[in-house]
């Protein structure tokens, strides 16, 4: 479907600033941004009143596995709650998957996704399979749902690099295939040395084929995984920082604080990013403490105040690592915040930006998100005014617009309170 001509939107509150504001699209593109001296009262088909609500970029999904969501319990339930059984099970349900089944599963997602004002998405896809048939679903899908959603598709090795059956042979392949971004699993690959020799590997590919990176990377609760030097350092030498992302990176959860202030030394030089997905690494992780038990999180609050970009993602929908979820984004705002002691003012003043710029970042959208003159006029409309009331209230977009076309509405839920006399 064609975007309109022309589309304007009035008496919008923007994110962090006094007053309201006016903004006028045409063909698909943000061609003015005005500050409004009083409210207007303008009708008309292609015209929007915000009614001095929330006005801002679209969500973001920064880390998600379109594969595998909606196969909890397929064939069997991750019992453990551990991430290695998540892997197992998942390793089951892989030899039945099928091209349509995978877009079946995905396509349904997605639709989660924008219900909840997520357009831009980046899902890890399982490339340890000869076949690739979950790939090429993907990248099926992809095509199908860019009105709707940019599709980010990470060329992922569940079972490893080295330590799969012509492991660098399927990456390279998912590289021609296509996709946009190369992943890994270094912790998951049998040997330190084979987890080292991976991250090199993937680094020279995403060289090689000019494309970005983002590694599963100490996703365990061990404090000797240390990969993330090993990638933070290939970055900082290749000058890609700004091109990597490491997601998890919760064993530095366990880290002491003496490696760890040496290491933020070598992150910050680095400039890559960082992925956290709170409920799916504190379901996952400190599973084999006893009492006092890890969050299994990595140092959200001190990446952020070091000035490191980081962001939160859902990671699962319903499959064998997560058994809930349903494309809500900001509850997992509203979880990572609370796990991560981040309820303070300050944060809550600015929360939507793990959620929405930071993410963009993370994605490596550049010029295609925000809402400034000359980017695509791409936005949702909350209906309350700020982040605090967004996050306080568990708020939903009532309006999703991308590229000039509305993609999303949503009614206001009419609750009524009886009371006795």
């Amino acid at each position: 479907m064609k975007e309109k001509r022309m589309m304007k939107v009035i008496n919008a509150v923007l994110r962090h600033q006094t007053g309201l504001y006016s903004m006028t699209c045409r063909h698909g593109v943000i061609e003015k941004i005005e500050a409004q001296s009083t409210v207007l009262t303008e009708q008309g088909e292609d015209v929007i009143d915000a009614r001095q609500q929330l006005l801002m970029a679209p969500l973001v999904e920064p880390h998600i596995h379109l594969d595998a969501v909606l196969t909890a319990g397929e064939p069997e339930w991750n019992m453990s709650g551990t991430l290695f059984e998540g892997i197992e099970r998942w390793g089951q349900r892989k030899q039945t998957i099928t091209f349509e089944d995978t877009g079946q599963r995905a396509r349904q997602a997605v639709d989660m996704l924008v219900a909840h004002g997520i357009q831009h998405v980046r899902t890890h896809v399982d490339v340890t399979d000869p076949e690739l048939t979950a790939l090429h679903a993907m990248l099926e899908l992809k095509k199908e749902i860019q009105d709707v959603v940019n599709l980010q598709i990470v060329a992922f090795p569940q079972e490893g690099i080295e330590s799969y059956q012509n492991g660098r042979e399927l990456m390279e392949e998912a590289m021609r295939l296509g996709t946009d971004v190369v992943g890994g699993i270094p912790h998951f690959e049998y040997t330190r040395d084979k987890g080292v020799s991976s991250v090199h590997f993937l680094m020279d590919l995403a060289e090689k084929y000019d494309r970005l990176v983002d590694v599963h990377c100490d996703e365990i609760d061990d404090p000797a995984s240390r990969f993330l030097e090993v990638l933070a350092d290939e970055a900082r030498v290749r000058q890609m920082g700004e091109r990597v992302t490491a997601s998890h990176t919760t064993a530095m959860g366990s880290y002491d604080n003496a490696y760890c202030y040496k290491l933020f030394r070598l992150l910050k030089k680095s400039k890559i990013n960082f992925v956290s997905c709170p409920t799916e690494s504190i379901h996952l992780q400190g599973r084999f403490d006893q009492y006092p038990k890890r969050r299994g999180l990595t140092r959200v609050p001190e990446i952020d105040r070091a000035g490191m970009n980081i962001c939160f993602a859902q990671d699962s929908i319903r499959d064998p690592w997560y058994p809930i979820g349903n494309g809500n984004i900001l509850r997992i705002l509203d979880a990572g915040l609370h796990i991560c002691h981040m309820l303070g003012y300050e944060d809550l003043q600015r929360c939507l930006d793990f959620v929405s710029d930071n993410s963009s970042k993370t994605m490596y959208l550049g010029q295609d998100y925000g809402l400034e003159v000359g980017r695509p006029a791409s936005f949702i409309l909350f209906n309350v005014s700020n982040d605090y009331d967004v996050l306080a209230s568990q708020a939903k977009p009532i309006l999703s617009v991308r590229n000039g076309r509305v993609i999303m509405r949503r009614q206001e839920d009419q609750v009524q309170l009886i009371r006795s006399n």
